[in-house]
């Protein structure tokens, strides 16, 4: 996974997420990140529940890149490297779990996972009253999130990203101006690489071309503005779909479903 992120604020992880103690199954951090910043590449033995109350985050491991709205959630198990970014200003909401409890065993792996109204209630809960919350109390919300946490509906909802360092590069480049049309060719002159390597490592380490990765990933961008409302035709536009008609079928294929259907949900 890349550090090269740039002209971007790089913050340190929360402390919470390494310390160890049962006694403590949860432990929350509220975080307002400013546009275009970033916590740096880490991993922490607690597990975490990353939720961005607003704003949209995007979260990288060594393996895949997650694009998270406001209506969905990631799921990080403890001991997995990741990083987690964001293009406009957001608002983070975490949950860190304990290792001494087993969370999600059949989801080893890092997963997008589906919001619920008592998950963010309780998050909120926990993280926004902390102050007015007996030591008794919050330890007994935390034992609901952690039930409310193994319901989640899980989504394959990812890019597979790469190891050679020039293509982490430029799937960074990507990931953290996401409203950039760039070409292949001045993408590929940034991270040292001729365009047939860069196309070459797309396709040999994601099984997707350049295109596809990049299709794939504005398509995620765009369930953020679909949920909250934002005129189809206006999203496609901005994606860079020459009509409507390719975008909804772009999606459907993707998602499962039209992005009417998506934001009625």
């Amino acid at each position: 996974m890349s550090k090269h992120i740039p002209n971007t604020t790089m913050l340190l992880p929360s402390d919470v997420a390494f310390v160890l103690d049962p006694a403590q199954p949860v432990l929350t951090h509220s975080r307002s990140m400013v546009a275009e910043s970033a916590i740096e590449p880490h991993t922490h033995p607690r597990g975490q529940l990353l939720w961005g109350a607003k704003g949209v985050l995007r979260v990288t491991s060594e393996k895949a890149v997650w694009v998270v709205p406001s209506t969905h959630a990631v799921w990080i198990p403890g001991g997995h490297y990741h990083q987690v970014s964001n293009e406009t200003a957001t608002q983070t909401r975490n949950l860190y779990v304990d290792p001494s409890f087993c969370v999600r065993q059949n989801s080893e792996k890092v997963v997008m996972l589906k919001m619920s109204s008592l998950m963010r209630e309780v998050i909120l809960r926990l993280t926004e009253s902390a102050g007015s919350l007996t030591k008794e109390r919050a330890h007994n919300l935390g034992l609901v999130a952690l039930d409310e946490l193994e319901s989640l509906e899980a989504l394959e909802l990812y890019i597979p990203s790469g190891h050679d360092p020039r293509l982490q590069r430029l799937i960074s480049l990507i990931v953290n101006k996401p409203e950039q049309s760039l070409l292949l060719e001045p993408l590929a002159t940034q991270v040292g690489a001729s365009v047939r390597t860069i196309e070459r490592l797309f396709k040999a380490e994601t099984g997707l071309t350049f295109r596809q990765w990049r299709s794939r990933f504005r398509l995620m961008n765009s369930l953020d503005k679909i949920s909250q409302g934002y005129n189809t035709t206006l999203v496609a536009h901005d994606l860079g779909y020459r009509s409507v008609s390719s975008f909804i079928s772009s999606f459907k294929k993707l998602f499962g479903c039209t992005p009417l259907e998506y934001a009625q949900r």
